[in-house]
């Protein structure tokens, strides 16, 4: 590996976007996008840092390059106005291989529907482990990109979310808003 090969592979590159649910952190690595923390980087620097460490190596930095990020940060823009129903890009998931499944299924509950965390338990051939799902479900790296904010409880209750209950109730009825500007490309 050359040592521009190692410096590239030793960055994660990040920006800060504001949006109706308040600052959230965006960080992609060379592969795709791999968290979105709630709040701005000031906020979340020695939690971002732990992360980083634990999933990338100590030698890891975070570089700030809003250019980088500039599609991912349209696309939620475009959600926040109601002209999205899913993301576009690749992801860079960081987790057990169980929680890994779970995120995914996530990305199968479709805008504006919910889905309980006995469904994604079964969706995985895991149906006993409802808390399992429910625990991967809080340590979803890329929170309204993969949307956890889908996931109920069994009975329809509100359940649990990492951002507040206040912001998951915003962004389901974000979704559930009629969309007459909604563009078919983004579907």
């Amino acid at each position: 590996m050359t040592s521009n090969q190692q410096s590239a592979a030793n960055k994660l590159i990040y920006t800060e976007v504001a949006t109706p649910i308040g600052a959230l952190v965006l960080i992609t690595s060379p592969k795709g996008l791999c968290r979105v923390a709630f709040g701005t980087m000031s906020q979340n620097q020695a939690d971002l840092q732990e992360w980083t460490t634990r999933w990338f190596g100590k030698d890891t930095e975070l570089q700030e390059d809003a250019g980088t990020l500039a599609p991912t940060v349209q696309q939620l823009e475009e959600y926040f106005r109601g002209e999205r129903l899913k993301f576009d890009g690749e992801l860079d998931l960081q987790g057990t291989d169980f929680q890994k499944k779970v995120w995914t299924a996530l990305l199968d509950v479709p805008y504006g529907e919910t889905a309980s965390y006995k469904h994604i338990a079964e969706a995985i051939q895991s149906p006993k482990a409802v808390r399992a799902v429910g625990g991967a479900n809080n340590k979803n790296p890329i929170p309204v990109i993969i949307p956890c904010h889908r996931i109920i409880g069994v009975s329809g209750d509100l359940v649990g979310y990492a951002g507040g209950l206040d912001m998951k109730i915003h962004l389901l009825d974000l979704e559930r808003e009629e969309r007459p500007h909604m563009n078919p490309k983004n579907n």
